[in-house]
């Protein structure tokens, strides 16, 4: 069985735990599993296989044990006992945005509902919102989630949704007394895909502000639109959600409908401790019963003892327990960031001239930048012969010589052939600045072989970078049958650095890689691997990505002094 298939059945154990109202520490024990497996590196049926289950955090004896009942037998003898308490389907609910525990048994034990459809005809007769507890406000707001989840088969990459938004808000930013436009959701946290797009603001008059939103010219259907809420369909398939609250209500309605679900949750239930309730209003002193609302999320964070946590890590780890403590990460930001190493000229399949791209990143601030086009086997990319390499080293002597302000370093983006080898000779490597090998080719390897052939390259001494490991584009192409955990060892070991390619369609490394290439004490690498001035630009994907991985600026090279840089790379 896969993780994320193991993940499930864990979940699924929580929610129904959850429902018999079971021991709270029991519940958040698989809760904790389950976030486990889905940033694990490794395949868990490899961990099971060589008795090293109990290695992954938040993974004890009693758990260990039932994951490798499932991924032994494909069944679990405990999971079939529980689901057998309860009426047929309510798995199938808990799955619904919106719908909790205790709603999903409601629906399942009165209605006897099975399935989406079964809801969705309820919803429509008036027998959910006749049902205790119920009425018609959840009972529409769970058709909504409905309808969201059906739009989210059509998940979007996360660089086509920020184009949408950035559209949107240029738009509206200057509607009269509209504040705070800023997206929400999974947008925000950086996920590499997006479901629908959730934006929040403040306004003078938010009916003014949502009658000109859904009257855009990209809108290509109104769901619904009121006083301070509507809902969008935009070229493309996309729902845009907007809402819009007084100005002091902003705070915790943004950190609310940011998310994770699994993060407000863990805050919900260390409010509870503190005798406080939280919602998209704002925080109840639940003795008082008074409520306090916030302008910032910075205030929401700390009316609970908590620093400020950063969105891209509201995932559900233990992100609340060092905002506790006061120790979270400072998490890597623009300015850190002081050059790029993969940048593409029309010497192979860029568009722009070194110069060009040289001046572009001097423009960005940057202190170095470090070509990379692509080795002769590139042959589609005009990739350079031996002599052309020669050649561009002149080319970039030349230009050091002349621009000032930013230091030009030499490189190549060399092939792996399918054996692992490099298709250019040593004694050329050698003379370069900075060596970026990559696999494009043969990409359908089993994991054995194409692992062994990445490893093979990493242990050249004149390869000082991987660049986008997997080979993935979302959506696209699935990555690479590339064993993540033997590649990052073997990078921790020769001290090789490895990219988080800032493509959008590429963004490879993946968040919970580069959590991992962390702990192994890996160097990263942001490499934006522009072809033209404008995907320098794409940095910001990658920053994403590191921030979603934890990484401070310590872990990535481009954030060092050209100084540093260059001892790292051997020169």
């Amino acid at each position: 069985m896969r993780n994320a298939e193991v993940a499930r059945v864990l979940q699924d154990i929580a929610d129904l735990l959850e429902i018999k109202g079971e021991n709270r520490f029991k519940i958040r024990a698989y809760q904790r599993a389950v976030l486990s497996l889905e940033h694990l590196t490794e395949e868990v049926a490899r961990l099971v296989a060589e008795n090293r289950l109990r290695k992954i955090s938040g993974v004890g004896e009693a758990i260990a044990a039932k994951i490798t009942e499932l991924v032994n037998t494909g069944h679990l003898r405990c999971y079939e006992e529980l689901k057998a308490e309860f009426p047929e389907g309510i798995s199938t609910l808990l799955e619904i945005p919106g719908i909790g525990p205790k709603t999903a048994l409601l629906l399942a034990s009165e209605l006897g509902i099975k399935t989406a459809t079964d809801l969705e005809a309820a919803i429509d007769d008036g027998r959910v919102a006749a049902l205790p507890r119920l009425g018609k406000k959840t009972a529409q707001n769970i058709r909504h989630h409905l309808e969201t989840l059906r739009r989210k088969d059509r998940r979007i990459p996360l660089g086509e949704a920020l184009t949408i938004v950035e559209e949107v808000v240029s738009r509206l930013t200057d509607f009269p007394g509209l504040k705070n436009l800023t997206p929400a959701g999974s947008l925000r946290r950086f996920q590499e895909t997006v479901g629908d797009i959730d934006l929040m603001g403040t306004a003078d008059d938010p009916e003014a502000v949502t009658r000109a939103f859904a009257g855009l010219p990209l809108v290509s259907e109104v769901l619904a639109r009121g006083p301070t809420k509507a809902s969008v369909i935009v070229a493309g398939g996309l729902q845009v959600d907007l809402r819009i609250v007084a100005h002091d209500e902003f705070g915790s309605l943004l950190q609310h409908f940011t998310g994770s679900k699994q993060h407000n949750i863990d805050l919900r239930e260390r409010a509870v401790h503190l005798g406080l309730s939280l919602s998209e209003y704002g925080i109840t002193e639940i003795k008082a019963g008074k409520l306090e609302k916030f302008a910032t999320e910075e205030a929401f964070y700390a009316r609970q003892g908590l620093s400020y946590i950063p969105p891209e890590i509201r995932e559900g780890r233990d992100e609340i327990e060092l905002a506790a403590a006061h120790k979270l990460p400072i998490l890597l930001v623009r300015e850190d960031i002081r050059g790029d190493f993969h940048v593409h000229s029309d010497w192979s399949d860029g568009r722009e001239s070194l110069a060009d791209m040289a001046r572009a990143a001097q423009a960005c601030g940057y202190e170095y930048i470090g070509f990379s086009d692509h080795s002769a086997g590139r042959g589609i990319a005009h990739g350079l012969s031996v002599e052309r390499v020669r050649q561009q080293l002149a080319e970039i002597k030349r230009l050091n010589e002349t621009i000032s302000g930013i230091r030009i370093l030499s490189g190549l983006e060399v092939d792996i052939r399918a054996d692992g080898s490099l298709d250019m000779p040593d004694e050329l490597l050698a003379e370069l600045d900075i060596v970026t090998a990559a696999v494009h080719s043969s990409l359908n390897q089993d994991e054995a072989k194409i692992t062994a052939r990445i490893i093979k390259a990493l242990e050249s001494p004149h390869v000082d970078v991987l660049a986008h490991p997997t080979g993935r584009l979302i959506q696209q192409r699935e990555p690479a049958a590339v064993d993540m955990e033997a590649v990052l060892e073997a990078a921790r070991r020769t001290g090789t650095a490895i990219e988080i390619n800032a493509m959008p369609d590429r963004l490879d490394l993946k968040d919970t890689h580069v959590y991992r290439a962390r702990e192994l004490g890996v160097r990263l690498v942001i490499g934006t691997d522009s072809h033209h001035r404008d995907h320098l630009d794409n940095l910001r994907f990658g920053i994403g990505v590191a921030r979603r991985g934890w990484a401070q600026a310590a872990d990535i090279l481009n954030t060092r002094p050209l100084a540093e840089v260059m001892e790292f790379l051997g020169h």
